[in-house]
């Protein structure tokens, strides 16, 4: 690593998985890093927040993200097995239904993670804390933003604590952790500067979760994904998780996509699916818990890299820049990569940081955000500006998804993209061209054979 010059001072207001993502590299730079939350966290690795609603539905940590927490936590991988995290193959390992055809199987060494939530935070949580540098400070709310007298430059925060009076603090770099509902754009307009331009979907999309007690050989695959299409608009997925549980969530979209509100018809509801795995499970594995439904919110894209004007001293990560439909899992990863290219922008100084960071995060958007909004403007019901070069995209990802059923490297290249490891000219190279077009011309007659049950360590194996 090339050696910077440590500034004084950083805060990030937010202590979720962006914020606490953002304070680890920070810790590089600064002498000092401060993290403001208003809720109280949980210690235990099991209670979820009131800041995280989401936090009790499905979640996956894609390659991509697994590879950058390994990087910024040595021994991670590791230490999730020890908590009962599942590592699997992504391809390999799990079933992945696309428009209705199975991805062809094969082991690829995209290693993906079953683990939920809570438990991750909590671990990259303790992790942050226990950096000599890093303080976090919970129940603390963030008010506004103090600035120079010129108002170029952030200067500083105002946070409330619970049951305390305002606290003013100076800073040298302040960073926007707080998520979805985030204040950015009118601490913005407070200080003279334009918000930043944004795009919105919403995905029409309803969750219904349930956790089940998890058995070694009682169901024949280790994972399963069945996305929705526009011919079968709902779906569902089952991922391992600590504690031998399995975390399933089903998905609907649109009005055809109604959820069922009972166990019944959670049954008769994975019936519809174009496979029988979600199927299996509920017939065979017992209930941990009651049901959860969570209709989720408006995708949200600011559009921060292309202001004129920013002030220094200020940047926001994380879903404050951009709020993906959580049902593509890419939220998590998505916040990784940009505390690499966070800790990257940094290596060049403070001056210029906020456009420089801007940049490279537009970039790190720019894929996960194509797909998931390309994806959600397939169904005819969801609302948005459809291009000709979204409308080309949804046909010939169409196709792909047929050729990668009977080619496993098809599937391959679709869920390196998927996964952030690869970018989507992959989608395009010679080899899966060819097949896209030649067999994407229509559904295979052949289905991979179901996934059978293999015990797989941290590492893969």
């Amino acid at each position: 690593m090339s050696t910077i010059n440590r500034s004084d001072h950083a805060v990030v207001l937010g202590a979720s998985i962006g914020g606490l993502l953002a304070a680890r590299v920070l810790s590089e730079s600064f002498a000092r890093v401060t993290i403001f939350d208003r809720d109280r966290l949980p210690v235990d690795g099991v209670t979820g927040r009131k800041g995280v609603p989401q936090g009790d539905h499905t979640h996956g940590l894609l390659a991509r993200g697994r590879q950058v927490l390994e990087e910024l936590f040595p021994g991670f991988a590791d230490d999730m097995a020890v908590v009962g995290a599942v590592s699997a193959d992504v391809q390999g390992d799990g079933v992945w239904i696309n428009h209705g055809h199975r991805v062809a199987a094969k082991q690829t060494g995209l290693f993906g993670l079953g683990v939920t939530r809570v438990a991750l935070e909590a671990y990259v949580r303790r992790r942050v804390a226990e950096l000599p540098n890093v303080e976090l400070r919970e129940r603390h709310e963030a008010l506004g933003l103090l600035c120079s007298g010129d108002r170029s430059r952030v200067t500083g925060v105002q946070v409330l604590p619970a049951g305390g009076t305002e606290l003013r603090l100076d800073a040298d770099l302040v960073v926007d952790a707080t998520g979805r509902g985030n204040r950015g754009p009118t601490w913005l307009s407070e200080l003279g500067y334009e918000k930043p331009a944004e795009e919105h979907v919403d995905p029409l999309t309803y969750y219904e979760s349930r956790v089940y007690h998890r058995k070694p050989g009682q169901l024949n695959f280790t994972s399963a994904v069945i996305s929705p299409s526009p011919d079968l608009p709902i779906g569902g997925a089952a991922l391992p998780v600590e504690g031998n549980r399995w975390m399933m969530t089903l998905v609907g979209v649109g009005k055809d996509g109604t959820l069922p509100a009972d166990r019944d018809g959670y049954t008769g509801f994975t019936r519809r699916l174009p496979s029988d795995e979600l199927f299996q499970l509920v017939t065979r594995c017992e209930p941990a818990g009651p049901g959860l439904r969570l209709r989720l919110p408006v995708s949200v894209r600011r559009r921060y890299e292309r202001l004129a004007r920013l002030p220094e001293g200020l940047v926001s990560i994380a879903d404050a820049i951009c709020s993906f439909n959580p049902a593509y899992a890419q939220g998590m990863t998505v916040a990784a990569v940009e505390a690499i290219a966070l800790r990257d922008c940094l290596r060049q100084g403070l001056d210029g940081l906020p456009r420089r960071f801007y940049a490279a995060a537009s970039k790190v958007i720019d894929v996960p955000w194509g797909m998931a909004v390309g994806a959600d403007l397939s169904h005819p019901e969801v609302e948005g500006p459809r291009s000709r070069k979204t409308n080309f995209i949804n046909r010939y990802v169409a196709r792909l998804h047929i050729a990668a059923a009977r080619h496993p490297a098809v599937g391959y290249a679709f869920l390196s993209v998927a996964n952030l490891m690869s970018p989507p000219q992959r989608l395009f190279s010679p080899g899966v061209l060819a097949r896209v077009l030649w067999y994407g011309r229509r559904p295979s007659r052949i289905s991979a054979a179901p996934m059978r049950w293999r015990h797989v360590d941290a590492s893969g194996r």
